[in-house]
């Protein structure tokens, strides 16, 4: 029995927790790198070891620390940690902290009591992007379902938006809002952002009716746009223009 306990001691004395890894800090919703990242938006973190097991949020606010991960932020003379949305081993999708300020800034990852290199990134005031489902854009038709090709999408209600319709375009990175929620919660309301994105749908600027936060959604900003008058079509182009940059070009479905 004694040489049992000696032997788990020596084995358990061998074992060391990896450290984590950061290999890129990427727009939550675009994943392109070297892209900024933006206040209030989703981001996310490939890596390894990020986290020992996969665990999502089940409580809003969004917590700072889920698993036993937690992700800091330090930017000039401010330090703070993110709000945690999900994770897994190569995976952290959280939310870049309101009170960063445009630069350069650091991301430390902490899985349990070990801490990652510093990484760096860079937090802009915009990072404009469309969510997406492969290459195609997460927009809304006022009925619920997605304004995508009939059946293009397993388990959803999915049909082509009309010429003159209002649909909602799902984003992240549109910037600063005329009122910011607390760290990691809903906006409680409407709440607008102060620069209005230039919305192109088949080339042809769209009518913007509302560009804020999402009500539901934490890191979620959400336009309702008017479709304009364009050639219709299963794979018509949706992109986004603010502060000089450009979301990757996605596609929805447009009928007569």
């Amino acid at each position: 029995m004694r040489l049992t306990s000696v032997l788990l001691f020596l084995a358990l004395a061998g074992v060391a927790v990896a450290q984590p890894t950061v290999g890129g800090i990427v727009n939550g919703a675009s994943f392109v790198p070297g892209q900024s990242i933006a206040p209030g938006s989703l981001f996310s973190i490939f890596g390894s070891q990020l986290a020992a097991a996969p665990a999502g949020a089940d409580t809003i606010p969004l917590s700072t620390s889920l698993g036993g991960v937690t992700v800091k932020f330090v930017s000039g003379s401010t330090t703070v940690d993110a709000p945690l949305l999900f994770l897994q081993s190569n995976q952290i999708n959280a939310v870049v902290p309101w009170n960063l300020v445009p630069g350069e800034a650091t991301v430390t990852v902490t899985n349990g009591s070990v801490a990652s290199a510093t990484a760096s990134v860079k937090v802009g005031e915009f990072s404009p992007a469309v969510f997406a489902i492969g290459t195609m854009a997460a927009v809304q038709n006022v009925d619920g379902s997605l304004a995508q090709p009939a059946g293009s999408i397993s388990g959803r209600t999915t049909h082509p938006a009309a010429i003159g319709d209002v649909v909602i375009i799902y984003a992240t990175g549109l910037g600063p809002v005329a009122t910011t929620p607390a760290e990691g919660d809903t906006p409680g309301g409407t709440v607008n952002t102060l620069h209005k994105p230039f919305v192109a749908i088949g080339g042809i600027s769209a009518e913007i009716q509302f560009s804020g936060l999402s009500p539901q959604f934490v890191g979620v900003y959400q336009l309702n746009v008017v479709v304009p008058n364009v050639t219709p079509g299963d794979t018509v182009p949706v992109q986004l223009s603010l502060g000089g940059i450009t979301s990757p070009k996605l596609t929805m479905a447009v009928s007569q």
